[in-house]
C-alpha cells in the first residue's frame, strides 16, 4: 500500500463517485479504478459498493477512510515539520552565557528569540567561564555561548557583540567609595574578590594592574557575578568586574568607574563549520543591527 492509494481512496469516498474523484485528482478515471481495485485487492476485503449513479462505503471502507484521512494529515504535518527544521526555523540550541551576561543581555535575547522564532526552545546554562564554553562548544555540548575572548581553539568562530570596561565593586564603607572616580594604583593595597584564573575578565585585571606596578592580593575567588558581589556586600575585598555587571543586590555596595580602565569584549561564539540554519537564525536575533546610515555621530 503506498501513499497515493490512500489519497485516491479519501477522493473517492468523499466524491461518491469516481468520475469526479478522477477529476478533482487531475487525473482519467480508467486508472483510479485500476488503483482502487489494486488496494482492495492488498487489503483482502471492498471496500466499496459502486452503483451506476454513485459509490457507497462497505463497513470495512468507514473504518479505513478514518484512518487514511489520520494518516494522510500526520504525513503533511511530518512534511510541514521537515520543512521548518530545514529553514532553521524550530528546533533545540544549547546555549551558554559568561556571569555578567546572564543578568544583562540573556533575558533579552531570550525574549527576542521567543518572538522571532516561536518554534525554538532554548537549553540555557548561565554564570559560565569563557573556558569551559569554549570547551564545551568544541565537544559539541553546547551549540552557542555568549562570552568574554580570547578564546585559544581555532574551532571556534567569534562574532563581536560589544565592548565594556571594567569598574570597581566596594563595600559602602569602604575609606574609597567616597570619591567619584579611582585610579587601579589606589586599590593596590587592597584585598580583592575575583574571578577563577582561567577567566577571561581575571587574566585582563591581573595584566592591567601588572603594568601599573603591583600584583593583587586575592583574598577569594568566585565563579559566579552574583557570589562574587556577595563577598563583596560581607566587606572580604573589592572587585573589578565589568561596568554593566552592576547589579542591583545590594544598596551596601557602591560601584565606582576606573580611569582608563581596561576593555573587556563580548561575543557570540559557537563551533567552526557549524552552519545549520536554526544556528545562523539565532545568531541574526541576537546580533543588533546596524545603525541607519547616515546617523552615526
Amino acid at each position: 500500500m503506498e501513499t497515493r492509494h490512500l489519497r485516491y481512496f479519501v477522493a473517492v469516498a468523499e466524491e461518491r463517485h469516481f468520475g469526479r474523484a478522477a477529476a478533482r485528482l487531475h487525473m482519467a478515471q480508467p486508472p483510479l479504478s485500476q488503483q482502487i481495485k489494486q488496494l482492495e485487492e492488498q487489503l483482502g476485503t471492498p471496500l466499496l459498493t459502486r452503483t451506476t449513479r454513485r459509490v457507497d462505503l462497505t463497513p470495512a471502507g468507514e473504518m479505513f477512510l478514518g484512518r487514511a484521512r489520520t494518516l494522510l494529515a500526520e504525513l503533511e504535518q511530518l512534511a510541514q515539520d521537515v520543512r521548518t527544521v530545514g529553514e532553521g526555523a524550530t528546533g533545540v540550541l544549547r546555549v551558554g552565557f559568561t556571569g555578567t551576561a546572564t543578568y544583562r543581555l540573556m533575558p533579552g535575547i531570550v525574549a527576542s528569540a521567543r518572538e522571532r522564532m516561536p518554534g525554538l526552545q532554548l537549553n540555557v546554562q548561565g554564570e559560565m567561564l569563557t573556558p569551559e564554553m569554549e570547551e564545551a562548544l568544541v565537544e559539541g555540548r553546547l551549540d552557542v555561548a555568549v562570552l568574554r575572548p580570547p578564546v585559544r581553539s581555532d574551532a571556534v568562530e567569534l562574532k563581536f557583540l560589544e565592548q565594556d570596561r571594567l569598574s570597581v565593586a566596594l563595600p559602602e564603607n569602604h575609606r574609597l567609595a567616597a570619591r567619584a572616580e579611582l585610579d587601579l594604583s589606589d586599590l593596590a593595597d587592597e584585598p580583592f574578590i575575583c574571578y577563577p584564573a582561567t577567566s577571561a575578565v581575571n587574566l585582563i585585571f591581573h595584566e592591567a594592574c601588572r603594568r601599573v606596578g603591583f600584583v593583587p592580593r586575592v583574598v577569594q575567588v568566585a565563579r559566579e557575578t552574583s557570589t562574587l558581589l556577595t563577598f563583596v556586600d560581607a566587606g572580604l575585598g573589592v572587585a573589578l568586574l565589568p561596568t554593566t555587571a552592576r547589579l542591583p543586590s545590594s544598596q551596601r555596595i557602591t560601584f565606582r568607574p576606573l580611569r582608563h580602565a581596561p576593555a573587556v569584549d563580548l561575543a557570540l561564539a559557537w563551533k567552526t563549520g557549524n552552519d545549520a540554519p536554526l544556528l545562523r537564525n539565532f545568531l541574526e536575533v541576537c546580533t543588533p543591527p546596524p545603525p541607519p546610515e547616515g546617523n552615526a555621530p
